[in-house]
């Protein structure tokens, strides 16, 4: 009897030890192969969201650019003397283009975003500036292209940091 149950464990232990060493295995392949697939999805969503994300910076560059005071200036005609009502057309008119591109702070960074914010509020403090010491709407812009031809616009900083964005993306 002693010799059944001997051989019975002498038979028992190599299928166990089988089994696990089995077990162990295929519980490998299948998580390797689990983690190739969601690393495949993450490839695909990337290869997909790419085109809208660079999209968006594209858009936000052209934002950029429309708000540029000196091209702004050039776009944005004065229709009346009243250099007030110049400055609300032209801060209007900055509001509709932030309006119009609002949505895209979803596929951009938020320090990108933040950075667009930031160049446009600097470039409506600006206007509001000159425009408080000018007379007329000709004046006005006078001024504003006097003040542009000193130093850079608030927008080429965004338009760096968008820059700089894609070619982290790409």
């Amino acid at each position: 009897m002693e010799d059944k149950i001997l051989e019975s464990i002498a038979y028992t232990i190599p299928a166990i030890v089988t089994g696990a060493v089995a077990y162990f295995i295929l519980s490998g392949f299948i998580k390797q192969d689990h983690r190739e697939k969601k690393l495949e999805l993450l490839a695909d969503k990337k290869k997909e969201s790419l085109p809208i994300r660079l999209q968006s910076y594209e858009r936000m560059l052209l934002f950029c650019e429309r708000i540029n005071p000196v091209k702004l200036l050039l776009r944005v005609k004065p229709v009346g003397n009243s250099t007030e009502d110049y400055l609300q057309l032209l801060l209007a008119n900055i509001e509709q283009e932030y309006d119009h591109n609002m949505v895209q702070q979803l596929y951009i960074t938020d320090a990108c975003w933040n950075a667009i914010i930031a160049s446009k509020t600097a470039v409506m403090n600006t206007l509001r500036q000159i425009a408080n010491s000018s007379d007329s709407t000709g004046d006005f812009r006078e001024n504003v292209m006097l003040e542009y031809s000193k130093k850079l616009p608030q927008t080429d900083t965004a338009v760096a940091f968008l820059k700089n964005e894609v070619k982290k993306i790409l």
